[in-house]
């Protein structure tokens, strides 16, 4: 699965490439991405404009502005309206360890319920990363094992989570769970080749894929981007 979520301009604004999205969401269609994500708005306003049936509306909301509860994500959409607007999945979002983890965890149980009846799939985004994170002893992954057992336990059909450092700790996040694990790309920096070599590592170790926003979207070339992702994750 090669995903591109794009609905980071929720959350903070400038962001490089969100300023240009028509050009931007063209060029990822064109390199061949499985998926976009981005709210309800955004997915109203592309599925429209494309015809592109490859949309994933996040249901999942918060702004820098939100001071102590910046992190803690409130549903805004549900799968029915998601289906409506054009979307042919949906997203949301956990930060565990975040003071409002439970809100999250029971919007999270309700997008499930709402998909299972809509027959649409659902990508968990969770992260452990939270003030009142509890990683055991013996957990190598640093949480993250944690994050993709969440996810499947709620019923979402995928999820996307950190790259724990090494191809040893990401595989015991992959054998944690019988669903794709996606890897997120973090923030934009550094040389692109080193993200590839790293999307390598997440493959190898049974990883199904990325989940990758800013380093492709804010490059100056996103199908370019989007072919060596696609090369890695699906051999051409």
């Amino acid at each position: 699965m090669l995903c591109i979520p794009m609905d980071h301009g929720i959350s903070s604004y400038p962001e490089e490439g969100l300023n240009r999205m028509d050009s931007v969401i063209d060029s990822i269609i064109e390199g061949g991405a499985d998926g976009i994500i981005c709210q309800k708005g955004v997915v109203s306003y592309h599925s429209k404009r494309t015809g592109w049936d490859g949309f994933v509306c996040h249901v999942s909301a918060s702004t820098a502005h939100g001071g102590s509860n910046s992190q803690s994500k409130v549903k805004v959409s549900s799968a029915s309206e998601a289906n409506s607007r054009g979307a042919t999945g949906v997203s949301g979002q956990i930060n565990l360890g975040d003071e409002n983890e439970p809100q999250m965890l029971i919007d999270m149980g309700t997008l499930t319920a709402e998909a299972h009846e809509e027959g649409m799939p659902v990508l968990g985004m969770v992260y452990p990363r939270g003030p009142n994170l509890v990683v055991l002893p013996n957990d190598i992954t640093g949480g993250v094992a944690h994050a993709a057992r969440v996810a499947y336990e709620l019923g979402c059909h995928a999820v996307k989570v950190p790259w724990t450092g090494n191809a040893e700790s990401f595989r015991k996040v992959c054998e944690a769970v019988p669903i794709p694990v996606l890897i997120s790309g973090g923030p934009k920096g550094g040389d692109f080749s080193e993200t590839l070599e790293i999307v390598r590592y997440a493959m190898a170790a049974g990883g199904a894929g990325v989940c990758m926003g800013r380093q492709v979207f804010g490059a100056r070339d996103p199908a370019a981007c989007i072919r060596q992702l696609r090369e890695i994750i699906h051999g051409a």
